[in-house]
């Protein structure tokens, strides 16, 4: 079952699954509809860069794969993000290279219109000085802090999906998130988490 909240694909979770464990595959379909965007935004954030469409496809079938160790009552998202988290870290390392900062951007300005094409100038400009400054800071902390501050701001996941996705106990999400968000006030003085994540996603919320 299907519906739309807020512009986004809502699906009953437990029951596709369910239904895909009694033999009906093609339900799988449904939640690869209803998490395909925010996979592809999850692995542009990370670094996948142009690979990222194949990363997202890859962790989809190893989800599909892995839905028979899938715990009941568990929520999919963070689960499928921890996938594809790990997907993109094995591109990466795989290719031996680094995305450059400016191919990272020109990502994410890909992945979704980020800022209206009516928007006033002035105001377009100062989005994309804001993301680059932001991009730019991301790059400077430790993977853990990016990671929990990509996943909690960028993502806009909950403290508890971001710990699901992660492997991380609430508490050290919570401590390391603290500790990112110290280290990107000194790096950006006028550092919000929210008015920062806005600049990356242009204020939408599609997934």
């Amino acid at each position: 079952m299907r519906t739309r909240e807020g512009g986004r694909i809502v699906v009953d979770e437990a029951a596709v699954i369910a239904r895909v464990r009694a033999g009906e595959p093609e339900a799988y379909a449904e939640l690869v509809r209803a998490h395909t965007g925010i996979a592809i935004r999850a692995a542009k954030a990370l670094g996948a860069g142009a690979d990222a469409e194949d990363v997202v496809q890859q962790a989809f079938i190893k989800a599909y794969c892995s839905l028979g160790r899938f715990r009941d009552g568990a929520a999919f998202k963070p689960w499928l993000l921890s996938i594809v988290a790990n997907e993109t870290r094995n591109t990466v390392r795989t290719a031996v290279r680094q995305r450059t900062l400016a191919g990272r951007e020109a990502a994410l300005m890909e992945a979704e219109p980020l800022i209206p094409d009516a928007a006033d100038p002035a105001v377009a400009a100062l989005e994309i000085e804001r993301r680059a400054a932001l991009l730019a800071a991301l790059d400077r902390l430790s993977e853990d802090h990016r990671l929990v501050v990509t996943y909690r701001y960028l993502l806009e996941m909950d403290e508890s999906e971001t710990a699901q996705a992660l492997g991380w106990p609430r508490g050290t999400v919570k401590s390391r998130l603290n500790r990112a968000l110290r280290k990107l006030e000194q790096l950006l003085p006028d550092f919000e988490p929210g008015n920062h994540r806005k600049s990356m996603e242009g204020g939408d919320e599609h997934e």
